[in-house]
């Protein structure tokens, strides 16, 4: 286990919410969040004030330990002061650093154990290229570089479905080159592991997903299954890994299928994604696994269309915060 997991210290520590991008919805939707969970789930918003509703009532945070009584009446803000405007519904790159210092800060705050989970805001990506020059091709990417490491897994997380897709923001046709013995292996790996130390599931029940229709149907429908994946599994079952599969994934996903498993592997992104959001919509919660702390996401964007109307449904990332509290608790008891 990575030395920063297993910090029964850093239980008791509130989340750390990086700010995202300011124009979105990632205002509005932390202060909802807060007013739902200010009494059970505390965490401290990361960002600049002056992009928080009006009305909200703001308490300047310097000592983190005081995030959960102050929590109770009033959000909790670890200031930070942003070069941008306030321009809803349109991104300023001038925000860009100060959304990437955001991040680092709470990336910071994690590490040193005074935040016990890290969960992220929707950023903007292009606005961080126009402002700010960033390089990395995503938010998950990024926070690998801070934190260390190689290699990461995102899940999608939900009440109804956990899901892990092996390949994600690649064209289909690239998806038989990209999937290899090694990326799927390293990928139910960092997912077993996860489930154990994160999710306290004692001895993680995976399906695998087919990449073909009907699982191959016994080389008809293509033969990855047969030249690799069934000896793949075989060889993690030997380990005693409870690995099943390959499943066809149109049979993988109905009510009685998912109480066979904890999580599902999906071989690629819209195998894994289109049943949880069919399922549940409003409360998928993207985890990053494989990072020394927990992360975890509201599994949606910066909504600029809807930005400052009032219409921004905060499920996702009420659920975001409750899953990291419940990690960060079934972390701090892992042996």
């Amino acid at each position: 286990m990575h030395a920063l997991l297993n910090n029964p210290a850093a239980a008791s520590a509130p989340i750390a919410l990086s700010c995202g991008e300011p124009s979105g919805i990632g205002p509005e939707i932390a202060v909802k969040a807060w007013d739902n969970l200010r009494n059970t789930c505390p965490f401290v918003w990361i960002g600049d004030p002056k992009h928080l509703p009006t009305d909200t009532p703001v308490v300047h945070i310097e000592d983190l330990s005081k995030v959960s009584d102050v929590a109770k009446t009033a959000f909790p803000v670890l200031p930070l002061a942003f070069d941008g405007s306030v321009s809803l519904g349109k991104a300023d790159p001038n925000n860009a650093r100060g959304v990437i210092k955001s991040i680092e800060t709470a990336v910071d705050l994690v590490k040193s154990g005074h935040a016990s989970a890290l969960c992220t805001a929707p950023i903007h990506k292009k606005a961080l290229i126009d402002g700010a020059g960033f390089t990395f091709p995503g938010h998950t990417e990024f926070l690998a570089h801070l934190a260390g490491v190689d290699r990461v897994v995102m899940m999608l997380a939900s009440p109804a479905l956990r899901v892990v897709p092996t390949t994600i923001h690649i064209a289909l046709a690239d998806v038989p080159k990209a999937l290899t013995a090694d990326l799927l292996r390293e990928t139910l790996e960092i997912t077993d592991h996860a489930l154990r130390t994160q999710f306290a599931i004692d001895t993680p029940r995976i399906a695998i997903a087919g990449l073909n229709p009907h699982a191959g149907e016994g080389g008809a429908m293509g033969q990855e299954e047969l030249d690799w994946i069934n000896d793949l599994i075989q060889e993690l079952q030997q380990k005693g890994h409870d690995v099943s599969g390959p499943h066809p994934a149109d049979t993988l996903f109905h009510a009685t299928a998912r109480t066979r498993y904890d999580v599902a592997v999906c071989m690629y992104h819209d195998q894994a994604l289109i049943p949880i959001k069919t399922l549940d919509f409003d409360r998928g919660v993207n985890v990053t696994l494989g990072l020394p702390f927990i992360r975890t996401s509201p599994d949606h964007g910066t909504a600029f269309d809807i930005a400052g109307t009032g219409q921004a449904n905060p499920s996702s990332l009420i659920e975001a915060l409750k899953l990291a509290q419940q990690m960060t608790q079934a972390n701090s008891a892992a042996p």
